[in-house]
């Protein structure tokens, strides 16, 4: 080819190459860097975009999801919790008078009321060691300055040694001063009196009335002093106790007794003690609405010969009395006497008890006691309601059915022992 051809194809292809370079925008080499640019710029303004339709709180939400770490990158974490306004305390104002009379006798009675726990000795058959074992708790409380405390029978029943916890949670051992069974009551002394709570105030249950309030205080299930309130439901209720003899008298509640309550104070809206808490109504076990209490009339004439004397001397004629099996079957009503105590004042009296004969064994039935006072006597629960309310020295009238003639005796009452 000839040379000025060669040099004009030359310059015609490279005429035609730069014209496509400046058309195509750079790409290439050249062009790659104003594409990466044009994108991330248009990447900048989506994002202002989608930000803008965003309210104000879902940018601050999702700005604080977001937490830049120093490394390459950005991690997520939890969103910060929303700051809640609390509604604001309204003023309490003045408590209501019955409020603070509540109060009140909860914080003088209570510092007096203890915590009472039966111990019960044994030896661990493997190791031959002593354990004591707690197997019943109740309630007491201070019944004068000198460390005397008065609780249930039943709390203590059978325990070898005694624990009272004081208010303060200060534990103290004690030892049982005397019992009595009959009317469910025992007398406990502290062998630390250092700090010994103070005597309750003594009220009277003799001029109480229905619809009265009444505040009862204990340590029901182990709890610390706890208070519960209520009415006198009923007045001159009986119940059984230990002892099988009646309790007389007893003031009925619908104050909250449960398991522990019992030998805890019943206080009246002075402060006073009007009943020892001693038994509830319940199918199950807690409390239904219905409790009892001894009345104070009663723990007042009982506590000072338990603690002076050790037991309770009560009036009695001085005869052992058949309990009834002996009676039913013989088809008798009243109280067979079995036994006359000697120098009773039914051996005075010339009461004659219940023998056999010596020479064919036969049963020789003796006296059986039909009234007294002039009140009929069924059995031994009506002859107990009576003579309990009497006292040693009474003389007393009592109609005996002897050999089938009815026999009127005066009888002195005589002073008996449990």
């Amino acid at each position: 080819m000839a040379e000025p051809e060669l040099e004009g194809r030359l310059r015609l292809r490279r005429e035609l190459y730069d014209m496509n370079t400046h058309q195509d925008g750079g790409r290439g080499a050249r062009g790659g860097l104003p594409l990466l640019v044009g994108a991330a710029l248009l990447g900048m303004i989506a994002a202002f975009l989608v930000l803008g339709f965003l309210s104000t709180r879902q940018q601050q939400s999702l700005l604080d999801s977001v937490s830049l770490r120093g490394d390459a990158g950005a991690t997520l974490s939890e969103p910060a919790p929303e700051k809640l306004e609390l509604p604001p305390i309204s003023p309490r104002g003045d408590l209501s008078a019955a409020e603070r009379t509540t109060i009140e006798i909860f914080r003088r009675a209570a510092p007096s009321v203890v915590f009472v726990t039966n111990l019960r000795v044994r030896n661990d058959k493997l190791s031959l060691d002593v354990l004591t074992i707690p197997q019943g708790t109740g309630s007491g409380f201070a019944w004068d300055d000198e460390g005397h405390l008065v609780t249930n029978y039943h709390v203590i029943q059978g325990a070898n040694a005694v624990q009272v916890t004081l208010d303060g949670q200060r534990t103290v051992s004690a030892k049982v001063v005397g019992v009595a069974p009959e009317k469910d009551l025992a007398v406990l002394k502290l062998d630390d009196i250092e700090g010994a709570p103070r005597g309750l105030p003594l009220g009277s249950s003799a001029d109480l009335v229905v619809g009265q309030h009444v505040f009862a205080i204990g340590n029901p299930f182990g709890l610390d002093h706890t208070l519960s309130t209520g009415v006198i439901s009923g007045l001159g209720r009986e119940i059984m106790s230990v002892g099988n003899r009646p309790i007389q008298g007893v003031i009925q509640t619908d104050a909250a007794i449960n398991p522990g309550n019992s030998g805890g104070p019943l206080l009246d809206s002075a402060g006073r003690l009007i009943g020892v808490n001693t038994a509830i109504y319940s199918p199950t076990g807690a409390n239904a609405g219905i409790g009892f209490a001894v009345p104070v009339d009663t723990v007042r004439r009982i506590v000072p010969e338990l603690i002076r004397y050790g037991r309770v001397t009560r009036a009695g004629l001085g005869v052992h009395l058949d309990e009834g099996a002996l009676t039913r079957r013989l088809g008798i009503e009243g109280c067979l006497v079995l036994g006359v105590i000697p120098d009773s004042g039914a051996a005075r009296a010339g009461i004659q008890p219940t023998t056999r004969d010596p020479r064919t064994g036969a049963l020789i039935v003796g006296d059986i006691i039909v009234g007294l006072n002039g009140q009929p006597i069924k059995n031994l629960l009506d002859l107990y309601r009576i003579i309990d309310t009497l006292e040693v020295g009474t003389e007393v009238r009592v109609t005996l059915l002897r050999r089938g003639k009815r026999v009127e005796l005066p009888v002195k009452l005589s002073a008996l022992s449990d």
